[in-house]
């Protein structure tokens, strides 16, 4: 049984006002599958070359994708969220909104293309809605009015583009931000694996710690890159895109 005294020490604690949401929480949020923005139902090409190259196995999936990962990923979206992170912070629209052209420009497959504009617009719809709720109270009324408005800054908003504008409110570097984009997108793959291959959960789980363990250096990579050695250049995964477009048995989207 519990004294008095000591129920007394933790009243104060008990009473205390809610903390804020921490930078890492917010992150992890972010990094989320439950996230309402669609990302679970598109495999990105994976469904694709499960059909047409025969990945069967989890070492081939786990290959495929740290493939995906160092070459795609951290050349392409992961450097230039890291770029659209600052450049929300330090409110230059108009370099937002050239970065979110060249995603728009880059987008190999009309699959890709619609992927990234429905999970944009899904972002900032989901954002907007964060960012509402404290419209009467006037401390907060200010910023969340300045967040709408950014969050209608791109007449169509790309996923890089809109995940940045969430990440960038946060006060998490810019290393983490691009960790949380990059367990997202493992997560989201692993799960399209484990239903289209199919694989068992235990076999998902090692495939994400395999990829798990090569975002540190991803993030690296993608933060060394500046305009002139971004790239998106993956011709197989956008022939893969452009077939899975025709495929006559689909679980995913793309």
């Amino acid at each position: 049984m519990h004294s008095d005294s000591n129920v007394s020490a933790l009243a104060p604690a008990a009473e205390a006002s809610p903390a804020l949401t921490s930078d890492l929480v917010r992150l992890m949020w972010l990094a989320s599958p439950a996230l309402p923005i669609g990302g679970f139902s598109y495999s990105e090409g994976l469904e694709a070359a499960i059909d047409r190259t025969g990945l069967r196995t989890p070492a081939a999936v786990s290959a495929w994708l740290q493939d995906q990962l160092q070459l795609t990923l951290a050349r392409s979206d992961l450097a230039l969220v890291a770029q659209a992170v600052l450049a929300w912070r330090a409110r230059d629209l108009a370099r937002v909104h050239t970065l979110n052209d060249w995603v728009l420009q880059t987008r190999e497959s009309s699959e890709l293309r619609l992927q990234t504009e429905q999970m944009g617009r899904s972002m900032m719809d989901w954002l907007r809605n964060q960012h509402v709720g404290a419209a009467n109270d006037d401390a907060h009324a200010a910023s969340d009015s300045d967040v709408i408005a950014l969050s209608r800054h791109c007449a169509l908003p790309t996923y890089p583009v809109a995940f940045a504008l969430a990440a960038s409110l946060t006060g998490a570097s810019v290393a983490d931000c691009l960790s949380s984009y990059a367990f997202g997108w493992a997560e989201n793959m692993v799960q399209a694996a484990v239903k289209a291959v199919p694989l068992g959960q235990n076999a998902g789980q090692r495939i994400l710690a395999d990829l798990a363990n090569q975002i540190t250096s991803a993030v690296a990579d993608a933060m060394a890159r500046d305009d002139r050695s971004r790239q998106a250049f993956a011709p197989m995964l956008a022939i893969l895109s452009a077939q899975h477009e025709t495929q006559y048995s689909r679980l995913f989207r793309s």
